[in-house]
């Protein structure tokens, strides 16, 4: 399920996102990205500020469509392979597009990546969380554990 919207001034001219007040709904980061495959897309890969902004727009629509959302994190396609290396300072540079897009665009909340067992990336949605160090949590990057369900 979700709802897909077509643009054309991005190169990902179709985005589709898929939010799930029941928790027993949220899957896992492989999951995602497998359901998306399936679905004839990739978990997004976001590719400049005006992108971001663009996503950003469409999660603030999501909420005020009355569907009830509330806090819940969102999947995008940036995780990391290599889990020895994952205690270096290289680590950030690590993390990869699933869909092997090459941007080197991050939109990382304040102290992200946090690295360790942490490799895969969600977006911030927390509109009820008190803002942190970095300001609300609210569409900057997180990296989490990829069994989390978001």
């Amino acid at each position: 399920s979700g709802q897909k919207v077509c643009y054309g001034a991005f190169k990902h001219s179709c985005y589709k996102l898929a939010y799930f007040q029941d928790l027993s709904r949220r899957v896992g980061f492989q999951e995602a990205r497998q359901a998306c495959e399936i679905d004839g897309g990739a978990l997004l890969s976001l590719e400049s500020e005006a992108e971001q902004q663009l996503i950003e727009n469409m999660l603030q629509n999501l909420t005020k469509s009355g569907s009830g959302i509330s806090d819940g994190d969102f999947w995008i396609g940036l995780w990391r392979s290599g889990d020895g290396l994952a205690a270096s300072s290289a680590c950030p540079d690590l993390y990869q597009w699933a869909d092997g897009s090459m941007s080197p665009f991050r939109n990382w909340y304040t102290d992200e990546p946090s690295c360790g067992s942490e490799a895969c990336v969600v977006m911030y949605h927390q509109p009820t969380a008190n803002p942190g160090l970095g300001g609300p949590y609210l569409y900057q990057w997180n990296d989490d554990r990829c069994n989390m369900k978001h």
